[in-house]
């Protein structure tokens, strides 16, 4: 569910606490503020513009320059897969068609119910897994097969469906995603 903008505004309010409001600080502002609300959205872009006294359009332009900011909340698990040249050699296509066709999203979508969303980038630098995926940003799946991805996120899909009718049964020792 989305914050309401009295939320998003305390927030990004708190984060200009630690700053003095000039124009130079305008990309590790966007990056405390999204490292704060997870993404960035238009009402706090807008506060960033009023807090650094610049035009709207030039802390949009510097959004969607870079690809580290976010417009849409990612997903509870982000999943990035590596496109790299030893990735792209050992299938990363094939890993990233099939977790688009398992999750029913597109690289760079987040399910509906905020689940998942889905990544690719240039090399997450784990060359001797490939291919491999990142969840979080923190675990590494390597070695990966289509039939393994498929297999994994079925496995917590299910997990999830258990999770559903019992909201207090923790994930499982092992879980990959």
């Amino acid at each position: 569910m989305a914050e309401t903008e009295t939320a998003i505004q305390s927030k990004v309010n708190a984060v200009f606490s630690s700053f003095k409001g000039t124009e130079n600080e305008l990309l590790p502002l966007l990056q405390r503020v999204q490292e704060e609300l997870g993404y960035l959205p238009q009402e706090a872009m807008l506060e960033v513009a009023r807090f650094i006294h610049v035009p709207e359009s030039r802390v949009y332009s510097a959004v969607s320059f870079y690809s580290q900011f976010r417009l849409k909340p990612a997903g509870r698990r982000h999943i990035t897969v590596c496109r790299g040249t030893a990735c792209h050699v050992r299938g990363a296509e094939k890993i990233q068609e099939t977790l688009e066709r398992e999750l029913g999203i597109k690289e760079g979508e987040t399910t509906a119910d905020l689940e998942f969303s889905l990544e690719a980038v240039a090399c997450v630098g784990c060359c001797a897994l490939a291919p491999c995926i990142v969840i979080n940003g923190e675990k590494v799946l390597g070695r990966l097969t289509p039939q393994k991805v498929q297999r994994a996120v079925q496995k917590v899909k299910k997990e999830e469906g258990r999770q559903d009718a019992q909201k207090d049964h923790p994930c499982e020792p092992g879980d990959v995603l």
